[in-house]
């Protein structure tokens, strides 16, 4: 990819993210925003348009109510990198050796397997084709690979045969994210990962839910569970202390990633 080509995606999915935080912009915004002209701001939204991540009218674009923004695998890779490699970080202090970990189809998640080569032996359960790739060959890792029906746009494999397969395990530990947060529950805009994602839940007897700042103070289509079924929530310090303080209020455990390292 080309220097030019590689700055125009990067710059869409800025864009994309941006749209998705505001739920509606103009295109003077944007080219303010992005220091851009608006023609090129009108090409960027028609990538993104032809993506399904936004829609676009006259005067610029709003977000799609379950824009495959949230789930497609090429920009979920590249966005928020800082901040999922502090959360990973946080959640390597959780883990020993000799432990069973269940983890979704997740980038944070990826970012946290990523961290698993020295604290062997263990034991990983995951759907994600990433995370299966990546942990195939480390020694001291079992890793379970859970089947059912590929998911391309996810990298991941869902339905009914991969919950069959998580509900037959029991690990000590499940780490999951999700594409919004609210004061109370955690959301998905996908059914087919929301029923993955629960049944992993059920799966651990300890779980962690692992989210960046981006996804705080947001709803999606399903609910995949109320915040008290967590026994921890990570989060980046770029997340508003209120944000962290209103969390707590309500007793739950909130443990903070600095974005680097001590």
């Amino acid at each position: 990819m080309s220097p030019r080509a590689s700055s125009a995606s990067a710059r869409r999915r800025r864009i994309a993210e941006y749209v998705m935080r505001r739920g509606s912009v103009s295109v003077s915004e944007l080219a303010s925003r992005f220091e851009i002209s608006a023609m090129t701001v009108h090409r960027d939204l028609d990538d993104l348009e032809a993506h399904g991540i936004v829609r676009k009218h006259r005067g610029g674009a709003t977000a799609l109510p379950s824009s495959v923004f949230e789930s497609n695998i090429a920009y979920r890779l590249e966005a928020n990198r800082r901040e999922k490699d502090a959360i990973a970080r946080r959640l390597r202090e959780l883990i020993e050796p000799g432990m069973s970990l269940m983890l979704d189809d997740s980038t944070t998640a990826l970012a946290f397997a990523r961290l698993l080569g020295d604290v062997t032996p263990l034991t990983v359960v995951t759907n994600y084709l990433e995370s299966i790739k990546l942990l195939c060959d480390v020694p001291g890792i079992r890793l379970l690979a859970l089947g059912g029906e590929y998911h391309a746009a996810h990298d991941s494999f869902l339905g009914v045969a991969c919950i069959d397969a998580i509900e037959a395990m029991s690990t000590d530990l499940a780490i999951v994210s999700t594409a919004a947060v609210s004061d109370r529950s955690a959301f998905h805009q996908e059914q087919e990962i929301v029923l993955v994602k629960r049944a992993m839940l059920r799966s651990a007897r300890r779980t962690v839910l692992a989210v960046d700042h981006t996804k705080l103070d947001r709803v999606a289509l399903h609910r995949v569970a109320p915040l008290a079924q967590f026994d921890l929530i990570v989060v980046d310090d770029a997340t508003p202390a209120t944000a962290v303080q209103r969390l707590r209020r309500q007793g739950l455990t909130v443990a903070v990633a600095p974005r680097t390292s001590a």
